[in-house]
């Protein structure tokens, strides 16, 4: 009888401390997926926060590559304003290689030039067709809403407001036609314009900058 209560007592003691055992090896493995968790947690932190740092670094570089850009924006023109009262307007554009005789969409004298283009609105960015005018006279470059109404002009400036010219390279804007669109900037806004033609934008363009008298490196 005491024999057998002491094999039980000890079957009882070794199945406790099988069972304490047991709780040891799953509270250590708990302990182990907490801990592996954790440092899974935290290298998936450590990884967002090296994308963000690099996604803030590739803004922060090209914020800057457009700040340079637009610093060092010049027109794109081999000509500089011309102030000369005997200048020939049609003489100087056939001299820069084109021919404005053949191109439809442009009309130009020995001091006028005209012709339809669309612009964007200033305080609304929508897109219009304007009848364009760049006069050497009165040394203005004007827009109307149309060809026939010359005598009420809608908008535009005069020489020595405008600073620069050159091809919309940024395209901040989006425009009915990226390849032909142009700004003409000014000491107030900057005017984007689209020319109905590749070689009406680019006489339109050597036009414009023969009366930019506000660009820096012509003063």
């Amino acid at each position: 009888m005491m024999e057998r209560m002491l094999h039980q007592a000890h079957a009882e003691k070794l199945a406790l401390l099988e069972q304490q055992e047991r709780v040891k090896q799953s509270e250590a493995m708990m302990l182990r997926d907490e801990i592996r968790k954790r440092e899974d947690l935290e290298m998936r932190l450590r990884e967002e926060t090296e994308k963000r740092e690099e996604l803030v670094d590739t803004q922060v570089r090209l914020r800057e590559k457009v700040r340079t850009q637009q610093v060092n924006s010049r027109p794109l023109t081999r000509f500089l304003p011309n102030t000369s009262q005997d200048f020939d307007l049609h003489s100087h554009i056939e001299s820069a290689g084109h021919n404005p005789d053949i191109c439809k969409h442009i009309s130009l004298s020995k001091t006028v030039c005209r012709g339809y283009m669309t612009k964007m609105g200033g305080r609304i960015k929508t897109w219009r067709k304007r009848w364009f005018v760049f006069n050497r006279t009165k040394r203005s470059f004007l827009y109307y809403s149309n060809e026939k109404d010359e005598h009420k002009p809608k908008g535009g400036m005069y020489f020595q407001a405008i600073q620069e010219v050159y091809f919309d390279h940024l395209r901040q804007h989006k425009s009915p036609n990226p390849n032909l669109t142009f700004c003409v900037k000014t000491r107030e806004r900057t005017y984007f314009l689209v020319a109905p033609s590749p070689e009406a934008m680019r006489i339109w363009m050597d036009v414009i900058v023969t009366g930019a008298e506000g660009y820096k490196e012509f003063k």
